[in-house]
């Protein structure tokens, strides 16, 4: 019965070495109770394996949540930049394209590491950057796959409290209802 609650309480990472495993699955329970013992997990998971990109993932999580906003971006740039090495892609978002099919692995990484980052954007008040990146994924996850949408509809949602009305890309509807335009097709 126990074995049962344990497997059920670990979060699966994918393919990661067991020792890093290990840690990502204390610094989860950690997190519960010790912050700081959750972070320090985490990075010794990633000075062990800077290459696996669960790691990353843990860490700028648990910064956002935390507040530490400027860390979190850190870390997911970090993330980021790890990602799309591996996906084979160049360093600067800003330059991908579109391929054909929607990418797994690295790239579907890479991409949730974007979206992160525009939320991250979004929470430190800077919408203009959440915006580029949120137009960046448009572009490469059309259907949105990793859920982009959700991001750009909270940055639509700030932007009609803060204005009120219209602005440069985004309008308040009947009831302040956000919508965004974003200059991305398919967001109403």
């Amino acid at each position: 019965m126990t074995e049962l609650l344990i497997e059920r309480d670990t979060i699966d990472f994918g393919d990661v070495p067991e020792e890093v495993n290990a840690l990502l699955q204390q610094g989860v329970v950690a997190y519960r109770t010790n912050q700081a013992k959750a972070d320090a997990l985490f990075r010794q998971a990633l000075a062990a394996a800077p290459e696996q990109l669960a790691v990353y993932f843990c860490l700028y999580k648990i910064h956002t949540y935390q507040g530490s906003l400027d860390e979190a971006l850190l870390i997911a740039e970090q993330g980021l930049r790890e990602a799309a090495r591996q996906a084979g892609w160049g360093p600067d978002w800003h330059k991908w394209r579109a391929q054909g099919a929607y990418p797994d692995g690295p790239g579907h990484c890479a991409l949730y590491t974007l979206k992160a980052l525009a939320f991250i954007h979004l929470r430190r008040n800077e919408p203009a950057k959440a915006e580029a990146v949120l137009g960046k994924l448009a572009e490469l996850d059309s259907a949105g796959v990793i859920g982009w949408h959700v991001v750009a509809a909270l940055a639509a949602g700030v932007a009609c409290t803060k204005e009120r009305g219209v602005g440069a890309n985004r309008t308040c509807t009947k009831g302040n209802t956000p919508r965004a335009d974003y200059r991305i097709a398919g967001i109403t």
